[in-house]
């Protein structure tokens, strides 16, 4: 090992030991940076829609009611739109159906409201929706997005939607 650091005079070229790592590590952050901002993928362009309960936290969402005692609920419909372009006239159709496995856009149950609205690219908006339910049944509450073709403006189904589960219970009569 002496005889190797006398050949390559290591302790006399510490310094020029410390300039090559510092040229290598700037030429692998330049490298590194050019990387990221040259050939970085454009992000995707998408929508989102998602729910928030009336505490507008994702955690207390309605699963059971009583018919007729406490059958009604709020929750936040929230949508995004992150397609680099505005939506106008984007919908969410609010559906209630008792079939617990339906194939989405649900077709054979009509909205028991409906949302309508305009969204700027990489804009949110927020609005509270309040159902009553009160036939006892086990339902499933959709929220389905619905979005204008960019070409011919027919809504169009975005294939992004949001479900509630909520049972809903007979009221107990009291004799």
């Amino acid at each position: 090992m002496q005889t190797l650091s006398r050949k390559l005079n290591i302790k006399e070229n510490k310094n020029a030991f410390a300039v090559s790592v510092a040229i290598a590590l700037l030429l692998a952050s330049v490298l590194l940076v050019t990387y990221y901002v040259a050939l970085r993928p454009e992000p995707d362009e998408y929508t989102t829609i998602y729910l928030l309960d009336s505490n507008k936290k994702a955690s207390d969402y309605p699963e059971f009611l009583v018919a007729n005692v406490n059958s009604t609920f709020s929750v936040y419909v929230n949508v995004e739109n992150h397609l680099g372009r505005t939506l106008d006239d984007f919908q969410v159709l609010v559906k209630a159906t008792t079939d617990v496995n339906p194939t989405f856009p649900i077709e054979d149950v009509n909205a028991t409201q409906t949302i309508t609205g305009t969204l700027k690219d990489g804009e949110a908006t927020s609005t509270v929706v309040t159902m009553g339910l009160n036939q006892p049944a086990d339902y499933l509450v959709a929220f389905e997005l619905w979005i204008p073709n960019e070409d011919t403006g027919k809504m169009e189904f975005s294939d992004n939607y949001c479900v509630l589960n909520v049972q809903v219970a007979a009221e107990q009569v009291a004799i």
